[in-house]
């Protein structure tokens, strides 16, 4: 296929922007499941990657480390659970793609095992700082609502809710699975025509700030501290009390410190280290990539407002199809 080299940068391009949350897809919408739709946007653009590579497997690990790189460089604060995401989307994208044919069941698997990683991650991440005391205060406000609705079942809310939970992403990857595989091919059928736009000033990218991320975990911190302590304290009954309450608090505290102060610098530290090898290697590549940013945010804006004339699910999938296929085929003014 003839200039399909051209295609996949500008789609690494395209993944890295929707990683680093520098605009693009993630500022475009403004929902409940902004983290579903970008998680799904990122296989995506890995299964289109597969779609126009040769050697699948090399393209898509290539392009992997493009973007880990660029994200390491714009998002330096992003936690190190978000590389384990990243990688572990693209690593079993290239597994699936190297070994198993182009049919529906192979896109629907990598939307359901991405997407149940991801819920099982932040799962863990949740029992490993604030402990199993987190479940029990869960199950605590569970058997008091039971009590005052007289509904009494042996199934504990905790199970309830991680199965609710792990339901609303098995299925989102689901459908994100069948979704790919109409986009893929509305994209691949779409006139291969060259794609403009007039020139225009861009704006300098917004980059979070170390102080913001520090507040928000702070403030999450203090209110799950918070939900779980009145559970014990106003609904735990004579076993519990202050003391557990201290308890919790300081236990709590002392894992959220080693995991932001130790263990997510450290394995930060292992991720840069490998990736700093990786850069001169790949430098034509990050840099030509961080140069379509502002060109993609602009395609990406005039896109959304070119499809206002369609509404609601038939809007975003225009929307995802057209904007993919406008900058894999843009032309740069200079070009």
């Amino acid at each position: 296929m003839k200039n399909n080299k051209s295609i996949i940068d500008k789609l690494t391009a395209l993944w890295a922007l929707n990683e680093s949350g520098l605009g693009g897809f993630l500022h475009v919408f403004n929902s409940p499941f902004t983290g579903l739709i970008v998680g799904g946007i990122a296989i995506l653009l890995i299964s289109l990657i597969a779609f126009y590579a040769e050697n699948k497997w090399q393209a898509i690990l290539k392009a992997l480390v493009i973007v880990l790189i660029i994200k390491m460089a714009v998002s330096p604060y992003s936690p190190f659970t978000a590389y384990i995401s990243v990688s572990f989307q693209a690593v079993f994208g290239a597994f699936l793609f190297s070994n198993f044919s182009w049919k529906g069941i192979t896109l629907i698997v990598l939307g359901m095992i991405t997407f149940l990683q991801s819920a099982l991650q932040k799962l863990l991440k949740l029992t490993i700082i604030y402990g199993t005391d987190f479940w029990e205060a869960i199950n605590i406000y569970g058997t008091w609502i039971q009590e005052k609705i007289n509904f009494i079942t042996q199934t504990s809310t905790t199970s309830v809710l991680i199965t609710i939970y792990l339901l609303v992403y098995g299925i989102g990857g689901l459908l994100a699975g069948i979704f790919i595989k109409s986009m893929i091919g509305i994209i691949s059928e779409k006139e291969k025509t060259s794609f403009s736009l007039e020139s225009s000033v861009f704006t300098s990218e917004e980059k979070k700030t170390k102080k913001g991320v520090k507040s928000k975990v702070i403030w999450i911190w203090l209110m799950t501290v918070a939900v779980i302590v009145l559970a014990f304290t106003f609904f735990g009954g004579a076993l519990f009390g202050w003391q557990k309450a201290i308890y919790i608090i300081a236990r709590s505290f002392l894992f959220l410190m080693l995991w932001y102060l130790v263990l997510g610098p450290f394995v930060l530290k292992l991720i840069r280290k490998y990736l700093a090898k990786k850069e001169s290697k790949y430098q034509d590549d990050i840099t030509n990539a961080m140069d379509l940013f502002p060109y993609f945010r602009q395609i990406i804006a005039f896109t959304w407002k070119e499809t206002k004339h369609l509404k609601g699910y038939t809007r975003f999938k225009y929307f995802i199809a057209n904007s993919i296929s406008n900058c894999i085929h843009f032309k740069i003014p200079s070009e």
